[in-house]
């Protein structure tokens, strides 16, 4: 009994020792260094610092100037979202619903 115990604990043993071994050659074999970014790469501090004059449009991505966008978001907070028809709002809610009962039954097919 105490040659079976002592054979498997030397099993055990070699095989943590051939595996933290090849983990430690295999992360140091052929490893390339990535800690440096590329040098065409503006420093984040840098970019911190630079004074943006450019935006885009939140409705259709064209280039606006900062002037432009003020005016934009100005007349965004102004309009109210445009009131929806209680017919569609209902079929939207239902829409809603059947979407989340297909997540927790998706046999359902309806």
């Amino acid at each position: 009994m105490g040659k079976i115990k002592t054979r498997k604990a030397l099993k055990l043993l070699s095989l943590v020792v051939i595996s933290v071994t090849l983990v430690i050659l295999n992360s140091c074999w052929k490893s390339e260094v990535i800690a440096l970014p590329p040098p065409e790469d503006t420093p984040e501090e840098i970019l911190r610092t630079k004074i943006i004059i450019e935006a885009r449009s939140p409705i259709d991505g064209k280039s606006l100037t900062a002037a432009e966008y003020i005016q934009l978001q100005a007349q965004l907070q102004l309009a109210p979202p445009p009131k929806l028809d209680p017919k569609i709002r209902e079929q939207i809610f239902l829409l809603r619903i059947r979407k989340t009962l297909l997540q927790f039954f998706p046999f359902l097919n309806f």
